[in-house]
């Protein structure tokens, strides 16, 4: 195997950090995420589908700061669009600027559920608002989710400091399990709000899922059948699979949704969209304000990121780039002995690693993702990737070819 990567100054920063931050680092970016010891821990640069890490090395990037880099890294076209409105007009007031209005009509025009919206910063935000407005309009209690919404109290998977009164209202289902759904809605579908689920499955740490047939139907007529408001939560897949989200792709359309992370190419803001009669709960019925909501920034980063997309077709060339990898990586894994899967093609790509009783799948999870990050190539062993459209066609080969190599080199340990 290559040898590991020089990391003197990504260990110093992180030293040094230990003594500054709980942790040194937020929550999913700590070493324990990725394999310790081998990973980078602070980046320095990036530029298209390309990040560098504070010892200079190079890395093709195919985590995309966990989704929002759906162009490239430092689009100059967006920046620049930024920076003009930072120069020229600014971005922090007491009261919203016009493009407020501009996005907002530009989402109800290409987002099926959407005939208002309001914009917050993060996915958290956008989630617990719907949550909020979907309780404030049924006038009802509990929620019924599947997926990851965030780190808010009522859905935060760790519960430390989160009283049990807070989410003891809140119940899991699994994705693709009708039935169970079924059967939780007759048990308490008078009090439940809203359904919350991410309309392309991505449970952590395990193989990304596409619905199966008439699951989304399903699980609206359910909705629609009780009175509950369905919620998809699109941070992950909007602006990404499509220019209107997975509603659109799989033609099933909710009450409400979430958007962020591709929105804005990593410019901070997400949005909570959806039906008139729903949103308006917000004109007094419910309280949602930030001094940093209305910020102009994100919202012409997001208006410039939709018109690229829009413009050059990007979302089609990502999806075509995604399909012919996922391909290879298919074909790599039809021959290899290694007990692995992948899933999440075209968007998402993910390697995993089918468990045993012996636990050997950890030890090839951790030797496989090594082997990735020293010949420079960053994904993160328990997240699933992402194609951006910087990605060349070189970049994704050379990940290909690495990734063939690592399942050689698999299967050369004889674990």
């Amino acid at each position: 195997m290559t040898e590991r990567l020089r990391l003197d100054n990504t260990n110093k920063l992180y030293n040094e950090a230990l003594e500054l931050i709980p942790g040194a680092i937020l929550g999913i970016r700590r070493p324990y995420n990725f394999v310790q010891g081998e990973y980078p821990i602070f980046f320095d640069k990036a530029k298209g589908g390309r990040v560098i890490d504070v010892d200079g090395n190079e890395y093709i990037d195919m985590l995309c700061a966990y989704g929002p880099i759906i162009i490239g890294h430092r689009e100059e076209e967006i920046d620049e669009a930024v920076i003009k409105q930072i120069r020229d007009k600014g971005f922090c007031f007491s009261l919203t600027q016009p493009c407020q209005n501009i996005l907002a009509e530009k989402l109800r025009q290409l987002i099926p559920c959407c005939e208002k919206s309001v914009f917050v910063k993060t996915g958290s935000d956008a989630t617990t608002a719907a949550v909020r407005i979907a309780r404030a309009y049924t006038e009802r209690t509990k929620i019924i989710r599947c997926g990851y919404h965030g780190w808010h109290d009522w859905c935060v998977e760790v519960k430390g400091g989160v009283p049990e009164k807070i989410y003891e209202d809140v119940l899991e289902i699994e994705y693709n399990n009708l039935q169970q759904l079924e059967e939780l809605v007759q048990k308490i579908g008078k009090d439940t709000a809203a359904i919350v689920i991410t309309p392309l499955g991505h449970p952590l740490a395990n193989k990304v899922e596409a619905p199966n047939e008439g699951y989304l139907q399903g699980v609206k007529k359910i909705a629609e059948d009780n009175g509950i408001v369905l919620i998809f939560d699109e941070i992950r897949t909007g602006f990404r699979v499509s220019l209107g989200g997975a509603q659109e792709l799989f033609g099933v359309t909710p009450h409400l949704a979430t958007f962020g992370k591709a929105m804005a190419n990593g410019y901070s803001i997400s949005a909570v969209v959806g039906k008139q009669e729903i949103m308006d709960v917000l004109v007094e019925k419910v309280f949602l304000s930030s001094t940093f909501f209305p910020n102009s920034i994100a919202q012409i980063a997001a208006l410039k990121t939709i018109e690229i997309l829009e413009r050059d077709n990007v979302l089609q060339v990502v999806s075509e780039k995604g399909r012919r990898f996922g391909q290879k990586i298919e074909q790599i894994l039809q021959k290899t002995k290694i007990p692995a899967e992948f899933s999440g093609m075209p968007w998402m790509p993910f390697i995993t690693f089918k468990s045993d009783p012996e636990k050997k799948y950890r030890t090839y999870r951790t030797e496989f993702y090594k082997y990735l990050i020293r010949n420079k190539v960053f994904l993160q062993p328990y997240h699933h990737g992402y194609i951006a459209y910087r990605h060349t066609v070189e970049d994704l080969n050379y990940t290909v070819a690495t990734i063939q190599k690592a399942f050689q080199y698999l299967e050369s340990m004889k674990i």
